[in-house]
């Protein structure tokens, strides 16, 4: 395939990228979405076979590895629960940073294959743009696999911090800028080893210090990182194709970051900086052993919902564990033939990822139009009848607005308490994912539905006919 036709195909496929971004920004197109993102893709990757042109049996190995990738890519697609996608998110960035660091590597090992020059004669922009890309692929596997244990419970989401750490930050910053020059300088291997491995413990140290409660942040800056990285990569290979997505991931994943830390009110470069100038937060005050719960029934909660005129659904993390979505509409709909109106109410970080309640209450066929988000329904909170949240907890907390000694002060979160009456199921009283006690559980307008709430909200429809 001619050089002119690949870049013509290669456009193609970045205006079907930017379609499928478009199409991922509501829920009513992001299915329309997907498939634009799939078929430029396929575009992309069947335009690289050709252009390079060479059949033999390296392209018989390429083939057969995209075979094995995609086949694995697709079991996971098909197993994975969406109470999962969070760490998914997280282990893929990782593979798409290590991947970075792989092409770099190949690239200054063998750079008469990749029209880059010669071993220990490399061109200067190309050794530039190989050095950024490894560096921040680097940067992006380590911290992706942090984020992901952390995510998966095999880590404790509570920041990790020691003394001296943002100095040794830092340090190690400069240090990768020094291996950079010195690289490009005089193109010794030792250098470029040194700054990937220099790399990998940045990844480490930048994403240990930040917590569970800024984890949905997280996701997304790793996100523009990989992105990052695939573009600098493909400056390297003068690929057009992994340059455009490369950096339409990039800025798409700050703006979302910038966007959250916003609607979060933390400081987007504390996070991206590994929490850099946060001051050190104790454990909120409020303490579930000096206080009494009032806990209620499947009967109870039925009762103030029947009578009620409004109720404003909070969903959270708990009702994506239970998959109790199906069960919600159906109680909902019960709700609504008795003339209740009935609204959702989702917090940003809702389910520990951006948009993960969204996507839950879409495969319920809940309308759109009755789900709003927090800065569209907060309001509607002081004239509601009942708040029913179901699973969510850090996102109600009212210590993010009276308790400065909290990890979550300054988040805004959910009104809920300004609620007639309040029915919070949960499990049990264990604390949110910050790692907090909800200062919701013992108010007085508050009814705790300890149970599933998958069966809670069975039960409570059963009690509703």
């Amino acid at each position: 395939m001619s050089a002119n036709l690949s870049a013509i195909f290669y456009l193609i496929s970045g205006i079907l990228f930017i379609l499928a971004l478009r199409g991922l920004s509501s829920p009513e197109t992001s299915r329309r979405g997907n498939y634009f993102g799939i078929a430029g893709m396929i575009i992309a990757i069947t335009v690289t076979f050709l252009t390079v042109g060479n059949f033999g049996m390296g392209f018989i190995y390429v083939f057969v590895f995209l075979l094995i990738g995609g086949s694995i890519g697709a079991f996971i697609a098909f197993r994975i629960p969406m109470t999962a996608m969070p760490e998914l998110v997280a282990g893929f960035h990782s593979l798409v940073g290590l991947a970075a660091v792989f092409v770099a590597i190949s690239a200054f090992l063998r750079p008469e294959a990749f029209n880059l020059g010669t071993i220990g004669d490399i061109k200067l922009a190309s050794l530039i743009e190989m050095s950024i890309g490894a560096a921040v692929g680097a940067i992006t596997f380590s911290g992706s696999v942090i984020a992901f244990l952390k995510l998966q419970g095999l880590m404790s989401g509570a920041p990790i911090t020691f003394k001296g750490q943002h100095f040794l930050n830092l340090s190690i910053g400069i240090s990768i800028i020094v291996l950079i020059f010195l690289l490009c300088k005089t193109q010794v291997s030792n250098y470029f080893w040194l700054l990937i491995f220099i790399s990998f413990i940045v990844g480490f140290l930048l994403i240990i210090p930040i917590g569970g409660a800024d984890m949905p942040v997280v996701i997304s800056m790793l996100n523009s990182y990989s992105g990052w990285a695939a573009a600098g990569i493909g400056f390297t290979l003068e690929n057009s194709a992994l340059i455009i997505t490369g950096a339409l991931v990039g800025s798409s994943g700050a703006i979302l970051s910038y966007i959250m830390c916003k609607g979060m009110n933390r400081s987007f470069f504390n996070v991206i900086l590994g929490g850099w100038g946060a001051t050190d937060q104790t454990t909120s005050k409020s303490s579930k052993e000096q206080k009494p719960v009032k806990s209620g029934n499947a009967d109870d909660a039925a009762f103030l919902m029947k009578n009620a005129s409004s109720v404003i659904i909070v969903p959270g993390y708990g009702m994506a564990v239970a998959q109790a979505q199906h069960a919600l509409r159906e109680m909902v709909d019960a709700l609504k033939k008795n003339g209740v109106k009935v609204s959702y109410a989702i917090h940003p970080v809702a389910g520990r990822m951006p948009g993960h309640m969204n996507v839950l209450l879409a495969e319920a066929n809940v309308p759109y139009d009755e789900v709003f988000e927090l800065e569209e329904v907060n309001n509607d909170f002081a004239n509601c009848d009942v708040a029913y949240v179901i699973g969510a907890n850090d996102v109600t907390n009212p210590v993010a607005k009276s308790d400065p000694q909290s990890p979550i002060y300054g988040m805004p979160v959910l009104d809920v308490e300004k609620s007639k009456s309040v029915l919070f199921v949960k499990r049990s009283l264990s604390p949110g994912y910050a790692g907090i006690d909800n200062d919701l559980f013992y108010r007085e307008n508050t009814l705790m539905l300890f149970a599933d709430a998958k069966k809670m909200t069975e039960e409570i429809l059963k009690n509703l006919d």
